[in-house]
């Protein structure tokens, strides 16, 4: 029972259907909820326009917030994750791997240039509306798992949105981690979010933070110097 629905907001789509689920659960209208993505190729066309346009990494490596970052790696792949209140889950004995305690979402609008180049405000404005959600100061958290698709424009932009939110209050003797899945499996595109947060609720079961494949020397176009950010 409950509301059933698909989402295509491209790469964000399994995590607004996250965000919509969690929505569901807070507002009573469902008392368990499944959230997925899944990106299968089914034809050519969409790698050859990619790679034609020089969008896909040429050793076929996602090199996130690395200097040699010089595009993505599309993914396959699929992954869900069963969502319920707190309460049921401890009353039923459930393996609890993390829990939600906010979402946010937003959109680029006219801040965004394209599909390489996201939004700024737009980042900033959803990652504020899931902190003030969960009672939580963006200077409290410790790691984070960012998009981090690995090209030239995008990671820079990504990284000066962390910056602009999750460097306030926050002690300089305690940078944020953030680590991108990219880097294991590609860019799974429309499952790529839940690949993320599948990652990330398994980093805070088994409390350690994940190392970033094929990082090697920072992104020069990133200041790093004065971010509170760590890869």
């Amino acid at each position: 029972r409950g509301p059933s629905m698909t989402v295509d907001t491209a790469c964000s789509s399994s995590l607004y259907a996250t965000h919509q689920a969690c929505q569901s659960l807070w507002l009573g209208e469902s008392r368990m909820a499944l959230a997925g993505g899944v990106n299968l190729f089914l034809t050519p066309e969409g790698s050859l326009a990619l790679s034609r346009s020089g969008m896909m990494a040429a050793d076929g490596c996602c090199k996130a917030f690395d200097a040699r970052a010089d595009g993505f790696v599309r993914a396959e792949g699929a992954g869900a994750v069963l969502l319920r209140p707190l309460a049921d889950a401890l009353e039923n004995g459930d393996r609890i791997y993390a829990v939600i305690r906010g979402s946010g979402i937003s959109a680029d609008g006219r801040d965004g240039g394209h599909m390489m180049a996201p939004g700024r405000e737009g980042q900033a404005q959803a990652m504020r509306d899931a902190y003030r959600r969960a009672d939580l100061l963006p200077g409290e958290i410790d790691f984070l798992e960012a998009h981090g698709t690995g090209t030239a424009i995008g990671d820079p932009i990504e990284a000066a949105s962390l910056g602009d939110v999750m460097g306030e209050g926050r002690d300089p003797a305690h940078p944020l981690r953030i680590s991108s899945i990219k880097g294991n499996i590609g860019h799974a595109e429309s499952a790529s979010g839940m690949a993320g947060l599948i990652k990330a609720a398994l980093a805070v079961e088994r409390r350690v933070w994940p190392g970033q494949l094929h990082f090697e020397t920072p992104n020069p176009s990133i200041d790093w110097e004065n971010l509170p950010v760590e890869v």
